[in-house]
């Protein structure tokens, strides 16, 4: 028996390859498919809400009462039951993905301790919202529990954000690349997204895609809700603006010039497809193509922060502390 499980284990490693004998290289690339499967779950869950699919599956743990499989059900339609068991199977690809960069830093050598505490954030992560999910459906999609949702789903984007960055630069002590001053500029836009992805959580919890006819909403007026999103996206794209202008006219660096850039440039087509939809009444494709804009602002927006400032190259360093 021994010989077979000695024989069979190199078989089973070999199905992933770079986590148990990881290099820089192969982590980066978990790292990357980590934001990658995060970004998709968001997106599946607009999906899941505008397709009013919310309550597909109508409990929790199970799908239905009886199975935790999709099954026959007369009040549920087939195609709102395998949408929203589709978001349920996504949260498994997630766990797996974030587990191989998990095991992946920690089998890395030398190990680096920033890089095994962020990559703990994913595992946890899902189980956090598996067990969050399960309130959702409890409370009949009451938007304050959904809208939480959401929000858990960004901060584990963000983690998987930063992973990936760190994962491609050394332990050593920060040095910035850019006056102080620009640096600040650049850290103020990450709280000012973050209050902008709040405002659209309460701007989605007001409209009319709330996932199911049964669910609750906010008792917002939803123009007033719309217009406070509107000046918060005025007050991230002056930022931006402002970052970029000062980075040109200074000797930035020219990673952080382009990441600007691109986070404006995303920033103004999220902006197009957001008045688009507000002016055609919320077509249910424009609201998912908004959330997915929503998690490349917040990507950019991150990715912009880390190109202020140095820690060095990958491996030039041996046990540095975080």
């Amino acid at each position: 028996m021994n010989q077979l499980l000695d024989q069979a284990r190199p078989r089973a490693l070999s199905l992933l390859p770079g986590v148990w004998s990881p290099t820089p290289v192969t982590m980066r690339r978990w790292a990357l498919a980590t934001v990658a499967v995060n970004v998709g779950i968001v997106v599946t869950g607009a999906v899941v809400r505008v397709t009013g699919s919310g309550l597909g599956c109508p409990t929790w743990p199970r799908c239905t009462a009886d199975s935790f499989v999709p099954v026959a059900h007369a009040d549920i339609s087939p195609l709102n039951m395998a949408v929203e068991f589709g978001n349920r199977l996504l949260s498994f690809v997630v766990l797996i993905v974030g587990l191989a960069c998990l095991i992946s830093a920690m089998r890395l050598r030398p190990r680096r301790r920033d890089l095994v505490t962020l990559a703990w954030i994913q595992p946890v992560g899902v189980a956090a919202q598996a067990l969050w999910g399960g309130l959702v459906v409890r409370t009949m999609l009451n938007p304050v529990t959904v809208s939480v949702h959401f929000l858990l789903s960004i901060g584990m984007l963000a983690a998987a954000v930063v992973f990936l960055a760190r994962s491609q630069e050394g332990n050593a002590a920060p040095e910035p690349l850019v006056h102080p001053a620009i640096r600040t500029l650049g850290l103020a836009l990450v709280p000012s997204v973050a209050l902008l992805l709040v405002a659209g959580v309460v701007v989605t919890g007001t409209g009319p895609h709330s996932g199911d006819e049964a669910a609750s909403r906010f008792a917002f007026d939803i123009e007033t809700v719309a217009r406070i999103h509107a000046d918060v996206v005025y007050v991230v794209v002056g930022l931006t603006f402002a970052l970029l202008f000062a980075l040109h006219v200074t000797r930035a660096p020219v990673a952080a010039k382009r990441a600007a850039l691109t986070l404006l440039g995303v920033e103004l087509a999220q902006g197009i497809i957001g008045y688009v939809q507000y002016f055609l009444a919320l077509p249910a494709f424009l609201v998912g193509l908004h959330v997915f804009g929503s998690t490349l602002v917040w990507i950019c927006t991150l990715r912009v922060v880390f190109t202020l400032r140095s820690r060095g190259a990958f491996g030039t360093e041996a046990l540095a502390s975080p």
